[in-house]
């Protein structure tokens, strides 16, 4: 059998060995070309992605999943894929499952991602402009873009009205606290280098508030099924029965929580930012079609669009600090370094979401801080 002349990269012979022996059954048993297989993609965790065509089907191929039993979790993928199946939405099938060895052959959902339709070149509707510096990546959208958000929160929709409790794991107090912890463990200790008990501060206190408050919030609001990664790079534009609609990717860490998460990581993407008018448009299409379904009938979110809002606000600072403490590990740690350029959008939106909420001008004083931003007091008006 002739394998691939530019072969995958294994840092595990004997992992690689294996995969070769299961690669050849598959190669037989579903018509494969050994010789197109390639990498797909790799994510920020320690699962890859290889594409592969089928041999008697031009355009036709197939996608295989390497996730390494000893640090990925096989099992959680394929039990909500079929949660995502049922309920719905499109995701790939599970074609074969080598369980022992965190082997799975997918259906292939396409080759454009919903990031890749807005930004690309070669999408769907072209590039869109930016504004904006570096960092900020602020993309300028047009009359297409919003038909595109629209599919997204249809499909985020459709996934939470398949919630039920005890299904999945709980977005908890527990977990909430876990997750905020990688701010000052890896963005502030690791990353910048910060002393938390410097020069007379014992900013641990202030941190230890703030995040009690963050994660009250979080908790006030419904629970529905969370994807805990809803953004364009994990949604395809996907040819289904002859007609283009969103696949979902990326959802073996769904777990059951906040109402807020999802919409939050969808309009405060990590990768690109939307101006704060078209995320409010798309949030309050999501917020009346959510209504609609009875998902906000409860806590006063049903009638108050601003109160929603606010929760939204809350929800996405608790994922900004996450993610500048797990890009910050994944740079300093996983020698990923291409990551540590996204954390100043992060540390944007913290500073963005902190300027509006009161209680919060401690934490965007220590923020600033941290960065060495230099501000000047004054009258502040809009925040609450």
């Amino acid at each position: 059998m002739q394998f691939n002349t530019n072969p995958i990269a294994w840092n595990d012979p004997k992992r690689q060995d294996a995969f070769q022996d299961w690669f050849a059954h598959l190669c037989i048993k579903h018509d494969l070309s050994p010789s197109t297989l390639r990498l797909a993609s790799a994510d920020a965790s320690f699962r890859r992605y290889f594409r592969v065509d089928k041999a008697q089907s031009p355009g036709q191929s197939l996608i295989i999943m390497d996730a390494p039993p000893d640090l990925e979790n096989s099992h959680a993928f394929v039990k909500i894929c079929q949660m995502m199946q049922t309920a719905g939405l499109l995701v790939p099938d599970i074609v074969e499952w080598q369980e022992s060895l965190g082997f799975l052959l997918l259906s292939d959902l396409g080759h454009q991602t919903m990031m890749q339709a807005l930004t690309g070149p070669t999408g769907l509707w072209g590039g869109l402009p930016s504004m904006g510096g570096e960092h900020s990546h602020v993309l300028v959208p047009n009359e297409n873009t919003l038909e595109l958000f629209k599919e997204a929160t249809n499909a985020l929709i459709t996934w939470q009205l398949a919630s039920q409790p005890h299904v999945l794991p709980n977005y908890d107090a527990k977990l909430l606290h876990q997750e905020l912890a990688f701010f000052p463990t890896w963005y502030l200790t690791q990353n910048k280098n910060f002393n938390l008990q410097a020069a007379g501060h014992n900013w641990v206190d202030l941190l230890d508030a703030v995040f009690a408050q963050i994660v009250k919030h979080n908790l006030s609001t419904p629970s529905v099924f969370v994807h805990r990664d809803f953004m364009p790079r994990n949604l395809m534009l996907a040819l289904d029965e002859n007609e283009k609609r969103l696949g979902v990717l990326d959802f073996q860490d769904s777990v059951y929580g906040p109402i807020t998460y999802d919409i939050a990581s969808l309009m405060r993407d990590a990768f690109v930012s939307w101006p704060e008018e078209f995320a409010l448009d798309v949030t309050i299409r999501y917020w009346e079609n959510a209504k609609k379904h009875g998902l906000l009938d409860t806590n006063g979110l049903w009638n108050d669009f601003g109160a929603f809002y606010r929760e939204v606000e809350w929800m996405g600072l608790q994922r900004h600090l996450k993610i500048a403490g797990i890009f910050s590990r994944l740079s300093l740690r996983d020698q990923k370094h291409h990551y540590a350029k996204d954390i100043p959008r992060f540390i944007n939106y913290i500073r963005n979401t902190c300027y509006r909420y009161r209680e919060l001008g401690p934490f965007l004083k220590f923020i600033d801080v941290v960065e060495n931003i230099q501000t000047q007091d004054g009258f502040a008006f809009g925040r609450v």
